[in-house]
């Protein structure tokens, strides 16, 4: 396991980046539960933030590319409208203990 940030770091409704064990992440936080994507948009491969810690579209409900558009469900990470529609970012196993958000080895 690896440490990404102390639960305090995620408030409610916010996303930010990580480079964790050379892997690239995003984490939001909805409705308390946090979910964790590879930064990487399924249609050219390209990181997805606006700018540092920006991945989230004006209404705040959805993780957006910053290079075509394409907008992704916080809970799952699939793509609902754009180039990639019908496609999903890369879910990463997390969890959240003692204060800590951990990034969980791959399978």
């Amino acid at each position: 396991m690896f440490a990404i940030c102390a639960s305090q770091q995620l408030a409610e409704g916010q996303s930010r980046g990580f480079s964790i064990a050379g892997i690239d992440l995003v984490l939001v936080r909805k409705h308390g539960q946090c979910y964790a994507y590879r930064n990487r948009c399924p249609h050219r491969a390209v990181r997805l933030e606006w700018q540092a810690d920006e991945f989230l579209d004006s209404s705040a409900s959805l993780l957006q590319c910053a290079h075509h558009g394409a907008l992704f469900l916080l809970e799952s990470g699939e793509c609902v409208a754009g180039p990639c529609s019908g496609q999903s970012l890369e879910a990463l196993a997390i969890i959240e203990n003692d204060g800590t958000i951990w990034l969980l080895p791959a399978d």
